[in-house]
């Protein structure tokens, strides 16, 4: 068993297997499952459909993505990027900022649009600035702001991304980056999901910046992660209570769902909760909740890698990435999946 060291959690990906564009149709993407007894099966996502069964919960992360970043100039003429974190209340917001030198205390931020914020210092690695201006935030930033496609999509974000960074149930605005499972999902594949008697249901986690950024610690268990807000309701609770009443599986659409819902556990029982959670998931945690797991590839290095990890088993998961390199999928955001089931012991 390793996985202790953050360098545990490295493989080789070559930049040419980095997707920089979605596919025309979601669910065309390849689905490789992975059996805890070390199994590995190639297919397509739509394939997913036949790995569930009646009675099973699919739960889904309904956020969505935000026009979070922003293009503007300081007073005194400096350009600058801003990438919003966490919208807060009284107009007000926590965002990252690519500026040559940090702005004055309360000097004005002019953005794109004739919008101006007001800059109110530094909360730690963020920086709190005040929207001067009357408009909904929301669709001030709308109007300016451009989708924030992660940092490895080497482009401009493009109308296309508008729709195609989404998920087809996205509904709460809050997130500055896709909960990426869920975009192979079409409306049409969820309703063939509910004809055979899978039960579906919804939470929110609006997803930060801070998912990608790097582990900056040798030791895994050094790393401290950022705070996401979550919303697990009493409805979904008492779903999934009658999901193992009937004998099904809770399946999570995104390591986004199984922070949540393990965030939600953490008494030792699944209850309803809405807040903040910096849960950190890494090999030995007890999962409370989640059965299965959907989920995109993740970067080398990453929390999510070392997520995985303990959901599947870590020598599992390096030899599962070591076979999707080889057979070359697509990784990351637009890229391709997994299906992963719990398992309780290394097999590898």
């Amino acid at each position: 068993m390793s996985g202790k060291l953050v360098s545990d959690y490295d493989y080789h990906l070559p930049e040419s297997l980095i997707a920089q564009y979605p596919l025309a149709d979601r669910a065309a993407s390849r689905l490789l499952g992975v059996g805890c007894d070390g199994s590995l099966t190639d297919g397509v996502f739509s394939d997913v459909l036949h790995a569930l069964k009646a009675n099973d919960l699919l739960v889904l992360n309904n956020t969505r993505v935000i026009p979070a970043r922003l293009y503007g100039q300081k007073a005194s003429g400096g350009r600058f990027e801003m990438l919003i974190e966490r919208l807060l209340p009284e107009q007000q917001a926590l965002v990252h900022l690519r500026v040559s030198k940090k702005p004055a205390m309360h000097s004005i931020l002019e953005l794109e649009g004739g919008v101006q914020a007001r800059f109110l210092g530094r909360e730690g690695e963020l920086f709190k600035v005040e929207w001067l201006t009357d408009e909904p935030v929301l669709e001030m930033l709308d109007r300016i702001g451009h989708l924030p496609l992660p940092p490895y999509i080497a482009r401009p974000d493009g109308e296309a991304d508008a729709e195609r960074y989404q998920t087809v149930f996205a509904q709460e605005a809050g997130a500055v980056a896709a909960p990426t499972a869920g975009l192979h999902f079409t409306d049409e594949l969820l309703k063939a999901i509910q004809a055979k008697g899978v039960e579906t249901a919804t939470l929110t986690l609006h997803v930060g910046a801070g998912t990608f950024q790097p582990v900056r610690v040798e030791r895994v268990e050094d790393h401290h992660m950022h705070f996401e807000r979550i919303n697990v309701s009493q409805a979904l609770v008492d779903k999934i209570a009658q999901t193992r009443a009937n004998g099904g599986r809770v399946i999570a659409v995104g390591t986004t769902v199984v922070r949540a819902l393990e965030s939600a556990a953490r008494s030792g029982e699944l209850i309803a909760y809405s807040g903040e959670t910096d849960i950190f998931i890494t090999p030995g945690f007890e999962f409370r909740v989640v059965d299965a797991l959907i989920t995109n590839f993740h970067l080398p290095q990453s929390t999510l890698l070392m997520l995985v990890s303990a959901f599947a088993g870590y020598q599992r998961i390096m030899s599962a990435y070591a076979h999707a390199v080889q057979q070359q999928y697509r990784f990351f955001s637009y890229g391709d999946a997994m299906l992963l089931s719990r398992c309780t012991q290394e097999n590898a």
